[in-house]
């Protein structure tokens, strides 16, 4: 694929002439570097502001409960770096890192409980919405 990707570009340097080229391939590096170093999300944008809310009520709840981030991030088994990953509300931080912040700070029953079907209201409308209008008796 880089021997097609330096075609391309070889053809670009022709039209502007071939001293150009090299111009050309560090400005399409440098674009390349710009893009990989932007985190790439595919998370819908309410998504993305919960977790950042997520994240900030968890730092809350260990600064109310007197937890310095060094012994959050040890009883976490986890860098401090990672702890302050999860408490900005970075998504790549994993779901049972998340999940043993929570029980570490007595929250764990809220997680436990996040789509359970009798708090889904969606789920209740919608099934609500199946119900037959008529039951009809079975003829015998």
């Amino acid at each position: 694929m880089l021997n097609h990707c330096n075609a391309g570009l070889n053809f670009q340097a022709k039209n502007y002439g071939l001293a150009n080229q090299t111009i050309i391939d560090f400005v399409t590096v440098m674009a390349d570097i710009n893009l990989m170093s932007q985190p790439i999300t595919s998370m819908p944008l309410p998504a993305e502001r919960a977790l950042r809310k997520l994240g900030r009520d968890l730092a809350l709840a260990r600064r109310k409960r007197g937890i310095a981030t060094s012994d959050m991030a040890a009883r976490l088994f986890v860098s401090r770096d990672t702890l302050w990953r999860l408490e900005r509300g970075d998504p790549t931080v994993a779901l049972g890192t998340l999940v043993t912040a929570a029980f570490i700070l007595n929250l764990h029953e809220r997680i436990a409980n996040l789509a359970a079907p009798a708090s889904d209201d969606l789920g209740l409308s919608l099934d609500e919405r199946r119900l037959p209008q008529r039951i009809h008796r079975t003829k015998t």
